[in-house]
């Protein structure tokens, strides 16, 4: 029996990252889908395995944990072609969504197949065994719902199948978990701070400090309370509120405004936080400043977060910092800076690295 290999994933509203085996194997996978049909058409479908494999994921996915089972879904960039695509809706629950698993299923299929670590049987079936760590938002897990989503994993297979996609057209994969921890997304941070890779401590001065978490999401905010190396469960606090109707309402003022049609919510996040350009979009070939719509959305959105932290601090006032993380927070960090320079002048960094959340949680599986 092959051993199990090491998966950590974080299914992100915005994007799955994932790393496995020694942290030799990297994905980013933008977490749309969109159901489809076996027979895709493809243009010129004899140079099919010439394309990239994360632009073409065309897949079947077969697992008793899915409310919809054994069918066909394009995934990340693929999905986003389409008029059918699906993300996360507000006021869903990551735990309870199909479209978790699927993303899920999906970058563990693609470890499996471009892994030297399984073998292909001679029908093109891949028998693959993981130890996952992976993550829940802090409400869900406060819930308990946890146990239900870890439990719809283990004890069963999860069949992937690729269909027109690049170099694995055909290819089967049978997912097995040997192991399955689920963490709250919210102390990623607190771990990434503290040890290095080497799981070697590097910030000494934190580890005995209480310190906050802000944890700004697509779907949720978890503000982590961390006080004796340990999310106090009583003061954690997990809120409904993330950043994808924002990013809905700048995609539809957009599309009133100027006529364009943005693909996805990575768009918008692409236009709000890259280097070169920001704030801008091109309408019929001319470069567009849309920042009167971006800015008044978004400091709504930075104002009720900001009120959040207040909140929670109020509650918690001997914390010492309030460490900023997540997709979320990279798209508000100016307008939430300007608010805390004008307002109370809390002692809060930004700590952007979208690794931590993985790193968390291959962490506790490699200790």
């Amino acid at each position: 029996m092959t051993n199990p290999r090491i998966a950590a994933v974080d299914v992100g509203n915005d994007a799955l990252k994932a790393n496995f085996g020694k942290m030799e194997n990297e994905l980013y996978i933008p977490n749309v889908v969109a159901q489809d049909m076996e027979d895709r058409p493809v243009i010129g479908i004899e140079e099919l395995n010439d394309k990239e494999v994360l632009d073409n994921i065309h897949i079947r996915v077969h697992s008793p944990a899915l409310e919809e089972n054994n069918v066909v879904y394009r995934v990340g960039n693929l999905a986003t072609k389409t008029t059918n695509s699906t993300e996360l809706d507000p006021g869903s629950s990551k735990s309870e969504e199909d479209q978790t698993l699927i993303m899920l299923f999906a970058s563990l299929a693609l470890d499996a197949v471009e892994s030297e670590a399984f073998k292909a049987a001679k029908n093109d079936t891949i028998d693959a065994n993981y130890i996952l760590g992976t993550g829940l938002p802090l409400r869900e897990v406060k819930e308990g719902k946890d146990v239900g989503y870890r439990s719809q994993l283990l004890g069963s297979v999860h069949q992937v199948e690729f269909l027109v996609t690049p170099k694995h057209q055909g290819k089967k994969v049978n997912i097995k978990f040997d192991e399955v921890k689920v963490y709250p997304e919210g102390f990623a941070a607190y771990v990434n701070l503290i040890m290095d890779n080497e799981l070697k401590v590097i910030n000494k001065e934190l580890i005995n400090k209480q310190i906050l978490i802000q944890d700004i999401g697509g779907l949720s905010t978890d503000i982590a309370v961390i006080r004796n190396r340990n999310v106090d469960d009583d003061k954690a606090q997990g809120f409904n509120l993330g950043v994808s109707e924002s990013l809905e309402q700048i995609r539809e003022e957009i599309r009133s405004k100027h006529g364009v049609e943005l693909d996805s919510r990575r768009d918008v996040v692409d236009i709000i936080t890259r280097k070169n350009d920001r704030h801008h979009i091109m309408v019929k070939g001319s470069r567009t400043n849309v920042h009167d719509i971006t800015d008044h959305i978004l400091l709504e959105l930075a104002k009720k977060e900001y009120r959040f932290l207040r909140n929670v601090w109020s509650k918690n006032s001997q914390s010492e910092i309030c460490y900023f993380v997540g997709g979320g927070s990279a798209v508000l960090k100016d307008y939430i800076k300007a608010l805390n320079n004008k307002l109370d002048g809390f002692n809060i960094e930004f700590f952007e690295d979208e690794s931590e959340s993985i790193w968390m949680m291959r962490m506790p599986i490699i200790n």
